[in-house]
């Protein structure tokens, strides 16, 4: 079913039940021979969501091969890797805002993100988790149960990012005269391209000089056949179905012309590094992702690390 403004999910279903599957996807990459991460809290987050399909997959039970489309430029097979290299960018980057002295961290839409609990933070480092209440809860409680503690002032942010979430942060105690740690995973691609630069304005509102960001988007594609970009993806999505996983990811995402973020965020006091994800794999040693022309590949996202003034 395509988005609405005021549409629902949990972390089974529809935009939700992605942060699931990008955790199924870090616990495949975190039981690798070699694994390029490592996640020990994804594989049991995704088993408390439940969705059999993704914990059959995280635990090694289902083989991706066996529900891929074979000519599609979008494969289930492309995701360990992808995410592997994805985790590794976000993680670099806020160890070396850690190192530049920075104490003060902020995850929009965090999902099924550990990094609270995970990261060698600072002692005095704070860490705030911005997600819609239902998915602080379950994150929160299913951490607990499995004995973890954060390894930060970890503060829970429970609301939609679609609501006043500057007024929630601040009342949680952030602080806008300190400079900030922010990222933005996964995200983009599910706003529409107006929030999208409401979030990039409200980041900016609420960052003290020297404020870092990092965040991903797609290029502008004007070559990309945009039906056909999305029957790919029903197409693979169509196998899944066939294996038990109800979700059509051509539903998900918000089409229409986009800011381009390093541009935009330029003209408002941030300069900006962008690394596309061919080269995250590359650099990471990591399997490339194959590209197709006319069409859509996790390859083609842009990783951008963005500080303010300075």
């Amino acid at each position: 079913m395509p988005r609405t403004d005021n549409d629902t999910w949990d972390l089974a279903t529809s935009v939700g039940a992605t942060a699931t599957m990008v955790a199924a996807a870090r616990a495949v990459a975190t039981r690798a021979e070699n694994p390029p991460i490592q996640d020990r809290f994804a594989e049991p987050l995704v088993r408390a969501v439940g969705v059999d399909f993704l914990t059959r997959w995280a635990s090694g039970d289902l083989d991706a091969a066996d529900v891929d489309v074979e000519d599609s430029s979008w494969k289930l097979q492309h995701m360990p890797d992808a995410m592997a290299a994805r985790t590794r960018f976000f993680d670099t980057f806020f160890e070396a805002a850690m190192q530049a002295g920075i104490r003060q961290a902020v995850i929009l839409a965090s999902g099924l993100d550990a990094r609270a609990y995970r990261l060698p933070w600072p002692a005095d480092t704070t860490v705030f988790e911005v997600d819609q209440p239902p998915v602080i809860a379950f994150k929160t409680t299913t951490l607990a149960g499995l004995g973890a503690e954060p390894t930060a002032d970890l503060r829970t942010v429970a609301v939609d990012l679609r609501h006043d979430w500057p007024k929630a942060l601040v009342e949680n105690g952030f602080d806008q005269t300190r400079p900030t740690a922010w990222i933005a995973e996964g995200l983009f691609g599910y706003l529409p391209p107006e929030a999208q630069d409401r979030l990039l304005d409200n980041i900016t509102a609420l960052s003290a000089d020297g404020s870092r960001l990092a965040c991903e988007a797609i290029p502008d594609m004007p070559d990309v056949d945009r039906e056909r970009a999305r029957e790919t993806m029903r197409r693979a999505t169509d196998k899944w179905r066939e294996h038990g996983f109800d979700l059509e990811f051509a539903d998900l995402g918000y089409e229409g012309e986009r800011n381009d973020v390093a541009a935009y965020l330029r003209d408002r006091g941030w300069r900006s590094v962008g690394t596309p994800m061919s080269a995250l794999l590359a650099d990471n040693g990591l399997a490339p992702i194959p590209r197709q022309e006319g069409s859509v590949s996790m390859a083609d996202t842009i990783y951008y690390s963005s500080v303010l003034g300075q």
